[in-house]
């Protein structure tokens, strides 16, 4: 315990995807674009897309029970929840509501937070103050959306780079000579609000034929000006984090981003000095999943062997609002 915070690991990881895919030879019969022009331009060459009527606490709920399971512990265990999502199954209840009851969590609290792409890095932050604080033994955190429900399919410039999906961990205290999370930082940039951002389906303008009829319950956005925000932030993010652990590029065992375009990825592990063998890059299978791309993209790297018990581990993200986080870790798994 340092300065009365416990230390806090990830005692669970679990993820889950929709069976079905859609590729991007799917798309090519959809919208005007081509194969080629997709990978050149993200990497993506597939995402899995829920079926018609599955919310994102369906999503949810199977990632959150093989973190449980990961961890060793039950539901009755789990104090709080908090999930990340972009698309809640509902405005109200809450996802967080949706999954306590399913999983039956019943000494549970929680809620849902949103903040886009980096939902996952800003809610395993919350989990951590949860933990470390002794509010509760247990956090589950879970990333989670269904972005094919706000997706234009007849707008070739979003409908390439989505997919749906979820992953969770389990947050748990840890031991003094246990991997622990080390440090997290974020921060908004409201005034690039405009950039990305669903128009309509809040407050400011509700559902009405008007706004059905000219497409703004979708995500709208300049791809120009998100890349332009996100490589430069997302190198900013990291470089932080480091500088301020005394560490540099050549410590890490593990960069993990948001997996939005492989380029911001390899412009960012270029500007850490990172061999390719350091930098998870898993969106060619999954497209842009918003809150579960990390959790995502940690589960491919420990099952392929190259996320390992005591790495060093860098998270990064950056979405829209803008919002940006980094989390750093050494893996307790």
């Amino acid at each position: 315990m340092v300065n009365g915070l416990r230390r806090v690991r990830i005692a669970g990881l679990g993820t889950y995807v929709p069976a079905h895919v859609l590729s991007n030879a799917d798309l090519e019969k959809m919208v005007d674009t081509t194969n080629e022009w997709i990978v050149q331009r993200t990497g993506i060459l597939q995402r899995h897309i829920v079926e018609p009527g599955v919310g994102t606490s369906e999503l949810a709920v199977p990632a959150a029970e093989a973190a449980m399971s990961d961890a060793g512990v039950t539901p009755n265990d789990i104090g709080f929840i908090v999930v990340a999502t972009t698309t809640p199954d509902m405005m109200f209840p809450s996802t967080a509501c949706l999954v306590q009851s399913r999983i039956g969590a019943g000494r549970a609290w929680g809620f849902d937070l949103g903040a886009a792409c980096s939902g996952f890095t800003y809610a395993l932050s919350v989990g951590w103050s949860m933990v470390a604080t002794g509010r509760t033994e247990h956090a589950l955190v879970i990333g989670a959306d269904v972005m094919s429900s706000i997706i234009d399919y007849t707008d070739r410039a979003t409908c390439i780079l989505f997919g749906d999906g979820a992953g969770a961990v389990v947050l748990s205290p840890a031991g003094n000579d246990e991997p622990a999370i080390i440090d997290f930082t974020h921060e908004i940039t409201g005034e690039g609000g405009e950039a990305l951002q669903m128009p309509a389906g809040g407050s400011r303008r509700p559902a009405s034929h008007e706004t059905v009829n000219e497409r703004l319950h979708f995500v709208k956005q300049d791809g120009q000006a998100v890349f332009k925000f996100a490589v430069k932030k997302s190198q900013d993010m990291a470089l932080r984090m480091l500088d301020r652990n005394g560490l540099k590029g050549d410590d890490l065992d593990l960069y993990v981003s948001h997996q939005a375009n492989r380029r911001i990825i390899e412009a960012t592990a270029d500007r850490l000095g990172l061999s390719r063998e350091k930098v998870v890059i898993n969106l060619d299978k999954y497209g842009n999943t918003t809150a579960a791309t990390i959790p995502l993209a940690l589960g491919d790297a420990r099952a392929d062997g190259r996320l390992k018990r005591g790495n060093l581990v860098l998270l990064g993200s950056v979405g829209a609002g803008f919002t940006a986080g980094s989390v750093l870790l050494r893996w307790s798994l």
